[in-house]
């Protein structure tokens, strides 16, 4: 058990340090507000995966996946939350103040959103369900196991996600190179939104 619970941790590592949709948010939100609400994002997202840790050990997760009405219910209500971000963003007019930030939202509102971007993230529910099960032992207590091992992903990533917010806030405070720069940043931030809701409506079961 200590050399599955070693080989998991390894391959958990390997994943989380390659840029997926979730770096991609919490990058944009981090150019776009600052590093404090991109940790704070990183956090919303990581309480959303301890609830979809719960419903993996409950078997959600399993009727996500067996059901295509259940899924592409999820998958359709993710790109277009990810889509009502990006357009929100892209109409957002920069504050004519200077300042590196657009006008900032309140952090309980990031926490917020980063929770609902997970939920709404069918692949996140489904790496549960396929990637946890390989590293559990069916002689023992099966949730417990999926518990504690999602559990220890989720934190791992926290870790992980809260590198890339602070490397991504200190390029952002860094970059004060004049007037075009707020609607440079939010184009790019708007971008990333559209783009993560077309790679959500790209997401299938099988894959």
């Amino acid at each position: 058990m200590p050399t599955s619970f070693l080989v998991f941790v390894v391959a958990s590592l390997a994943l989380l340090v390659v840029p997926g949709p979730a770096v991609m948010y919490i990058v944009a939100r981090s150019i776009d507000q600052g590093r404090s609400a991109g940790i704070v994002s990183a956090l919303g997202l990581m309480a959303g995966s301890f609830i979809l840790v719960a419903a993996a050990a409950f078997g959600v997760a399993a009727l996500l996946a067996a059901s295509p009405v259940a899924f592409d219910v999820v998958r359709y209500g993710g790109a277009a939350y990810l889509a009502y971000l990006g357009i929100r963003t892209a109409l957002t007019k920069p504050v004519a103040t200077g300042e590196t930030h657009a006008a900032r939202e309140p952090l309980g509102r990031v926490f917020a959103e980063g929770i609902v971007v997970n939920l709404l993230n069918p692949k996140t529910a489904l790496f549960f369900f396929a990637f946890l099960p390989q590293f559990v032992n069916p002689e023992g207590n099966i949730r417990l196991q999926i518990v504690l091992l999602g559990l220890t992903f989720s934190t791992m990533g926290m870790v992980t996600d809260s590198i890339y917010a602070t490397v991504a806030g200190a390029i952002a405070m860094k970059a004060r190179t004049g007037d075009r720069l707020p609607r440079i940043r939010r184009v790019a931030v708007a971008t990333t939104y559209i783009a993560l809701s077309i790679l959500a409506l790209l997401v299938h079961p099988t894959k």
